[in-house]
Protein backbone atom coordinates (compact mmCIF):
# COMPACT_ATOMS: atom_id res chain seq x y z
CA UNK A 1 0.00 0.00 0.00
CA UNK A 2 1.30 3.41 -0.99
CA UNK A 3 1.50 6.52 1.11
CA UNK A 4 -1.51 7.77 -0.74
CA UNK A 5 -3.53 5.38 0.02
CA UNK A 6 -2.43 5.26 3.77
CA UNK A 7 -3.67 8.93 4.06
CA UNK A 8 -7.10 8.00 2.39
CA UNK A 9 -7.61 4.62 4.19
CA UNK A 10 -6.79 7.01 7.41
CA UNK A 11 -9.16 9.82 6.29
CA UNK A 12 -11.93 7.68 5.92
CA UNK A 13 -11.25 6.26 9.73
CA UNK A 14 -11.03 9.90 10.88
CA UNK A 15 -14.10 11.04 9.45
CA UNK A 16 -16.00 7.87 11.09
CA UNK A 17 -14.49 8.97 14.28
CA UNK A 18 -15.43 12.49 14.05
CA UNK A 19 -18.79 11.49 13.60
CA UNK A 20 -19.09 9.34 16.40
CA UNK A 21 -16.72 11.23 18.60
CA UNK A 22 -14.28 8.18 18.73
CA UNK A 23 -11.32 8.50 21.30
CA UNK A 24 -8.64 7.43 18.38
CA UNK A 25 -9.33 10.52 16.63
CA UNK A 26 -6.38 12.22 17.97
CA UNK A 27 -4.48 9.13 17.26
CA UNK A 28 -5.38 8.97 13.80
CA UNK A 29 -4.60 12.96 13.29
CA UNK A 30 -1.08 12.17 14.10
CA UNK A 31 -0.41 9.24 11.75
CA UNK A 32 -2.06 11.49 9.17
CA UNK A 33 0.53 14.67 9.88
CA UNK A 34 3.36 11.77 10.15
CA UNK A 35 2.75 10.04 6.88
CA UNK A 36 2.37 14.10 5.66
CA UNK A 37 5.14 15.82 6.92
CA UNK A 38 7.73 12.54 5.73
CA UNK A 39 6.32 12.87 1.84
CA UNK A 40 4.85 16.56 1.60
CA UNK A 41 4.27 15.22 -2.10
CA UNK A 42 1.19 13.21 -0.78
CA UNK A 43 -0.61 16.48 0.15
CA UNK A 44 -0.86 17.29 -3.56
CA UNK A 45 -2.69 14.34 -3.95
CA UNK A 46 -6.18 14.99 -1.25
CA UNK A 47 -9.29 16.46 -2.66
CA UNK A 48 -10.45 19.86 -1.45
CA UNK A 49 -13.65 17.08 0.74
CA UNK A 50 -10.72 15.19 2.21
CA UNK A 51 -9.04 18.27 3.54
CA UNK A 52 -12.44 19.14 4.96
CA UNK A 53 -11.92 16.01 6.85
CA UNK A 54 -8.73 16.51 8.23
CA UNK A 55 -9.32 20.35 8.89
CA UNK A 56 -12.22 19.45 11.22
CA UNK A 57 -10.56 16.82 13.15
CA UNK A 58 -8.01 19.20 13.96
CA UNK A 59 -10.63 22.37 14.89
CA UNK A 60 -12.42 20.11 17.50
CA UNK A 61 -9.14 18.34 18.65
CA UNK A 62 -7.85 21.89 19.34
CA UNK A 63 -11.22 23.20 19.99
CA UNK A 64 -10.37 25.90 18.37
CA UNK A 65 -12.75 27.96 15.32
CA UNK A 66 -10.87 29.06 11.69
CA UNK A 67 -12.14 32.63 11.11
CA UNK A 68 -12.64 32.85 7.32
CA UNK A 69 -13.42 36.64 7.17
CA UNK A 70 -11.25 39.11 6.52
CA UNK A 71 -11.51 42.31 9.26
CA UNK A 72 -12.04 45.65 7.30
CA UNK A 73 -10.06 48.95 8.34
CA UNK A 74 -12.23 51.57 8.52
CA UNK A 75 -9.86 54.15 6.55
CA UNK A 76 -10.23 57.48 4.62
CA UNK A 77 -10.27 57.29 1.19
CA UNK A 78 -7.03 60.04 -0.34
CA UNK A 79 -9.47 62.47 -1.61
CA UNK A 80 -10.94 63.23 1.92
CA UNK A 81 -7.97 63.39 4.03
CA UNK A 82 -6.81 66.69 5.10
CA UNK A 83 -4.27 68.71 6.42
CA UNK A 84 -5.74 68.23 10.11
CA UNK A 85 -5.79 64.29 9.54
CA UNK A 86 -2.06 64.73 9.50
CA UNK A 87 -1.21 65.60 12.46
Amino acid sequence: MNLAEQVKEKITALESALLSSHPTMPTLLREIHKILKDDPEVVTLLSEPDIAIIVSGLKRQTNTEITTSLLKTKTKSLKNVSVDDMF
